[in-house]
């Protein structure tokens, strides 16, 4: 895995990447100039950073699909700026103002937010990040104004009415087919870092006759487990099989509701299962998910508003790309 030690180095290590994939343009070139506003490449590379490190972690053994992730990232980045220079454009040309106490408010709002009200973090943060504190309150500036006219001009609530919901279950149906189901509890424990990984696998012996004499899956899960669902005490709630790592779902779906499962061995974890509840594939019924439907609507009617004003400051705009 590489491995990254500052957002300075994700910023040259992606610069090289893409320089290597597409050898093209100096990356701290100009990629583009938004009426007065240049935006160079080195610009690009440090608004995605964010992202990048998660893609280095997701295909970095997979250096084609990983050139391609990158390059789509940069294009979506780039796209993004230029959007942000357009927006900010036309709040500076319809005349309007933020006052100064207003964006000294969000930039508390956001430090007791992010950093517990500790400056001395902030700091350090963007050190790590490679911005000073002028960048980031301008930052803060502009994002308050990118949301207050986003917000301007994508116009009242949207109403979502329930004929398109009914209509757009009826032609979806597809969507909402699940396949079978579990309903599962899971109580796994790492063999990694201990120092001895057979005591672990002694304990996992010993819970299993704990169930087996009647013991409390649920309890014993939040005692013992170390997954993420231990405070729930081992609930997964509803699962279909391919939620799951092959050797898990095979076990999970053999089992009959109230049964618990065997140890399962894989090396680095070690697990137990319980079956509260088996569903047979079936198609979710309008009502389960009416909001589903409204949500994503209501995205898509956002989206399209969203996409129709940044072309009209497009039409309108001067923009050269390099």
């Amino acid at each position: 895995m590489i491995r990254i030690a500052s957002r300075s180095g994700l910023i040259l290590c992606l610069g090289c990447l893409l320089a290597w994939s597409q050898a093209g343009p100096d990356v701290n070139g100009v990629a583009v100039v938004v009426y007065d506003e240049v935006i160079t490449r080195d610009d690009v590379l440090k608004y995605i950073a964010p992202s990048v490190e998660l893609l280095l972690r997701q295909y970095g053994d997979q250096p084609q699909v990983l050139n391609q992730k990158l390059q789509e990232a940069e294009q979506d980045g780039l796209n993004q700026l230029i959007e942000r220079k357009l927006i900010l454009h036309e709040f500076e040309s319809a005349g309007y103002s933020l006052p100064e106490s207003v964006v000294e408010e969000e930039i508390q709002k956001r430090i007791r937010e992010r950093f517990g009200g500790d400056r001395v973090a902030l700091v350090q943060t963007l050190k790590a990040e490679g911005m000073t504190m002028e960048e980031w309150k301008r930052k803060v500036r502009e994002d308050y104004i990118i949301a207050a006219m986003r917000a301007r001009h994508l116009g009242p609530s949207i109403f979502i009415s329930p004929w398109r919901i009914e209509k757009y279950y009826a032609e979806h149906l597809d969507e909402f087919k699940l396949g079978d189901q579990v309903k599962l509890r899971t109580l796994m424990i790492s063999t990694r870092g201990k120092s001895s990984p057979e005591f672990a696998r002694e304990l996992m012996r010993e819970l299993k006759r704990q169930l087996d004499e009647g013991s409390s899956f649920a309890d014993l899960a939040r005692v013992y487990s170390e997954d993420s669902f231990a405070p729930k005490g081992g609930d997964r709630g509803w699962v279909e099989r391919k939620g799951l790592r092959k050797e898990l779902a095979d076990v999970a779906f053999r089992l009959e509701p109230g049964q618990h499962s065997d140890v399962i061995d894989l090396g680095s974890t070690l697990w137990l299962l319980q079956v509260d509840a088996v569903r047979k594939n079936h198609v979710r019924t309008l009502p389960e998910v009416r909001d589903e439907i409204e949500a994503k609507l209501r995205t898509e009617e956002q989206n399209r508003r969203h996409q129709e004003w940044i072309a009209r400051l497009k039409e309108k705009a001067f923009i050269r790309y390099f």
